[in-house]
């Protein structure tokens, strides 16, 4: 006689349970050992994923910033090992217990630590707490979404601020710093198509047809911004300024702000120390505005990807595009430490 039913069904959830277990995907795995932090492609079992409601076959991820320091055991950013850096991605929901998604919807994640405090998207699977994701916005690819990425929603999240603050296209010249990085560049573009007069800060003349590709009207010599500035009020000339610099080049880019001018201040690639004066605040009421996306509310995370669907052209945004896979990482990790990578890395995540 053949199996009760009962008896095939207990065989094959036994069969499931051990293929559940055995699931594997590749990642970028950080280890440390003797405080070298060490970089490798392995194959990960699914089980080893961390606790969450939502669990996603991840297409695509993108290189920033942070993410290189990470790779590279920089700032004391992850506090245990084996680790999986990547601070955003985007692809499929495999399966989910939060009834806000189910197996087959496209999602999007930036934000929330992951890639520092918890596993992130160097990596074909991620598990994460359904809160963090949000819907792939209509008009949007899993690889366009990082595209943008988090410079792209940290940029528009400080034109935004700056906005509300009064900003507008006949208030005067805006300056980016930090172009053509990420951040600098997706800036460069919203603003640019925007109507708004965009001057850059580059480092090389050789960034300055990149970023009047971007929209950029003139650029400027960083090494203008980079010194302490000579005098505590310098002649004004800036209306706003979205600054992922920090150090002397903000300090410096204070002393030149235009009466009633703001500057939103994204990141600190130069310093986090910051040595400035009182006078531009109370003599030009100059407004110094801080952008943090991690935790940014989920209503407001929508307003931002709805404009950065509707405002960014798909051709500038390929203008930006660099694509690389898993095994590219470390060396590019390097290369965007050192100021040498231009626009956005898309890391296809799949092979």
């Amino acid at each position: 006689m053949g199996r009760s039913p009962l008896a095939r069904a207990g065989q094959m959830a036994r069969l499931r349970a051990k293929w559940e277990r055995t699931a594997m995907f590749k990642a970028l795995i950080l280890d440390s050992r003797d405080g070298e932090v060490l970089s490798s492609i392995r194959s990960v079992d699914e089980a080893s994923l961390p606790d969450g409601d939502v669990t996603v076959d991840v297409e695509y991820s993108t290189l920033n910033h942070q993410d290189g320091m990470i790779i590279k055991g920089m700032a004391g950013l992850v506090r245990h090992y084996p680790h999986i850096p990547g601070c955003d991605f985007a692809g499929t929901v495999e399966s989910s217990s939060d009834t806000r998604f189910k197996p087959g919807d496209k999602v999007v994640l930036t934000g929330w630590r992951i890639g520092a405090d918890r596993w992130g998207g160097f990596a074909q699977k991620a598990r994460v707490h359904a809160d963090w994701l949000m819907p792939l916005p209509a008009g949007l690819t899993t690889r366009s979404a990082m595209a943008i990425g988090t410079p792209g929603f940290a940029a528009m999240q400080a034109i935004m601020t700056l906005e509300r603050h009064g900003l507008n296209p006949d208030a005067g010249e805006v300056l980016i710093t930090g172009t053509p990085g990420g951040v600098g560049s997706m800036a460069v573009a919203l603003l640019a198509g925007r109507a708004y007069r965009v001057i850059a800060s580059i480092g090389n003349p050789a960034s300055a047809e990149y970023v009047r590709l971007l929209g950029a009207t003139s650029t400027i010599d960083r090494q203008e911004l980079d010194a302490q500035p000579t005098q505590r009020l310098e002649p004004p000339r800036w209306a706003a300024c979205i600054d992922s610099v920090g150090g002397s080049t903000l300090a410096h880019v204070l002393s030149q702000m235009a009466f009633g001018g703001t500057v939103a201040a994204i990141g600190l690639s130069s310093s986090q120390k910051l040595v400035t004066s009182m006078l531009p605040f109370i003599v030009r009421a100059v407004g110094l505005l801080g952008i943090h996306t991690g935790n940014c509310p989920v209503d407001l995370r929508r307003v931002i990807w709805q404009r950065l669907t509707d405002e960014l052209s798909a051709d500038v945004l390929e203008v930006m595009v660099h694509e690389a896979g898993l095994e590219d990482l470390p060396l590019l990790a390097g290369l965007i430490l050192e100021g040498r990578i231009s626009g956005r890395v898309v890391v296809d995540v799949r092979h």
